[in-house]
């Protein structure tokens, strides 16, 4: 008999903290910058790949349609939600710096 080392998949209860990383934004007054967006981008890859793991258990999307004048403007923002199974020590640093 062979056994097979397989890490297992995390499960809900193992998780002691969550975090909600927003890409994107509803405001048309203030519309996020490409860079901005790529840099959320990168930040939820971090929480997803550094050290603990993060693991997605939830995504919320909004989508916001604005008249401006004869033109119509769309916008989405996505929440996700990043469980942990501790906090992560780098959290603060990213909570400073998020907009």
């Amino acid at each position: 008999m062979t056994s097979v080392d397989r890490k297992e998949k995390p499960q809900i209860s193992d998780t002691r903290y969550v975090q909600i990383v927003t890409i994107g934004g509803l405001d048309p007054n203030n519309p996020l910058s490409e860079e901005r967006q790529l840099k959320q981008v990168e930040q939820l890859n971090k929480l997803l790949s550094g050290y603990p793991k993060g693991t997605i258990i939830g995504k919320d999307t909004s989508i916001g349609r604005f008249m401006l004048g004869e033109h119509e403007l769309c916008m989405q923002r996505t929440s996700y939600h990043v469980a942990f199974s501790r906090k992560p020590e780098n959290i603060d640093e990213y909570n400073q710096y998020r907009s």
